[in-house]
């Protein structure tokens, strides 16, 4: 088992990890103190346990925002499987006009 020190809002903290994800730890360390950050820049004179709550509603506000977009996507990718359905519907239909067409131009013996 790994360790490794992250720094947010100033503060470190002493973090135990799998090996080989230190730098992936590392990485969503720098995503909270850049919120963290900013928590500060907008808001001066918060606590370190605000700043942390704050970074965290920013961090919840663009995962609910990601998810949202991506519920979006979904749904439109639904409407695409609707729209599949009405292209063999059409085709279907042309499938069967042109078997009309061809009876009324070349009638059937003896009709």
């Amino acid at each position: 088992m790994a360790e490794t020190t992250l720094q947010i809002a100033g503060r470190h903290y002493t973090v135990r990890c799998r090996d080989g994800e230190e730098a992936h730890l590392a990485h969503l360390a720098g995503l909270i103190e850049r919120k963290a950050r900013l928590a500060q820049q907008n808001t001066p004179g918060l606590t370190e346990v605000r700043t942390l709550l704050f970074a965290a509603l920013f961090l919840a506000d663009e995962l609910n925002d990601l998810k949202r977009e991506a519920i979006g996507r979904q749904q439109s990718l639904a409407l695409g499987d609707d729209d599949e359905l009405a292209v063999q519907a059409m085709e279907a239909l042309a499938a069967r006009i042109e078997k009309l067409r061809e009876r009324l131009v070349d009638p059937e013996p003896g009709a």
